[in-house]
């Protein structure tokens, strides 16, 4: 596969400065004192969703101003999370069944780690704003897809066969972890938990992290294979025509900047 939409200077920025405020976001329970255990999480979160939004904007136009995405990749970007909007409901309840993230994945993959974390965290709103499925949790969803659409892009040059057994690899962790990642929006805030999965207030990072996992394992781990399951599926399935279809649009993009520079 030839390389994808390079992530450019001011995008690179962009989406660092979101990221280092997500690990933020997402990981305080494993750093915080004792004491900032009765803080409602849930207040936070139209804090983080009132940075994220402005800043997803900075990404898509840094993205504009590096040459990395056009008005034709605008319109590939709203076509593409339509679709995963549209879809997304068809896993609710199902068991983890959720056939949005060969579509984020594959899109990430082939147009580029910047296009990639644009589309999941623009699926993500577009889809909560279809369903009504808005709420504390939907920044750390929007931050959880885009990384699972960065990572895609960031995945190493391949082609044939061994480009889908990377991609396969990558589906299975990147959806399994998604599903752990999300806990953490809850996770110190649930009760009742017996003592080896709950969330202690002021315990040492490993005691934490090795509840965390536990939790994990016990509560979310069957509705995580299920989507990773699916996703290798429908990667084996449809990997190659849709990457085929994106790579389509990134070389009409490349020449387009070609021409843009040659004319200038």
């Amino acid at each position: 596969m030839s390389s994808a939409i390079p992530l450019g200077r001011k995008s690179a920025i962009a989406i660092g400065i979101i990221t280092i405020i997500g690990i933020a976001s997402f990981m305080w329970p494993f750093f915080a004192p004792s004491d900032s255990f009765v803080v409602a999480h849930a207040t936070d979160a139209p804090l983080i969703f009132a940075v994220i939004i402005p800043l997803l904007l900075v990404v898509v136009l840094a993205q504009l101003s590096d040459g990395g995405m056009n008005s034709k990749s605008i319109a590939l970007l709203g076509v593409l999370a339509a679709v995963i909007a549209a879809l997304r409901p068809l896993g609710a309840g199902l068991g983890g069944i959720e056939p949005i993230w060969v579509i984020l994945i594959l899109a990430g993959r082939a147009l580029g780690p910047g296009f990639g974390f644009v589309l999941g965290s623009v699926s993500l709103f577009v889809s909560a704003m279809f369903t009504g499925g808005v709420g504390p949790w939907l920044p750390f969803q929007m931050l959880a897809a885009a990384w699972v659409g960065l990572g895609a892009g960031l995945l190493p040059r391949a082609s044939g066969r061994k480009e889908i057994v990377i991609l396969c690899g990558y589906a299975a962790g990147a959806t399994i972890a998604f599903g752990f990642i999300l806990n953490l929006w809850f996770w110190p805030f649930s009760l009742n938990l017996p003592e080896q999965i709950a969330f202690s207030p002021g315990a040492g990072l490993g005691e934490n992290l090795l509840a965390w996992m536990r939790f994990n394992i016990a509560t979310s781990l069957g509705f995580d294979l299920p989507r990773a399951l699916l996703t290798i599926l429908l990667i084996i399935i449809a990997g190659r025509p849709i990457l085929f279809s994106c790579a389509e649009h990134r070389v009409r993009l490349h020449s387009e900047r070609l021409f843009l520079l040659t004319i200038n």
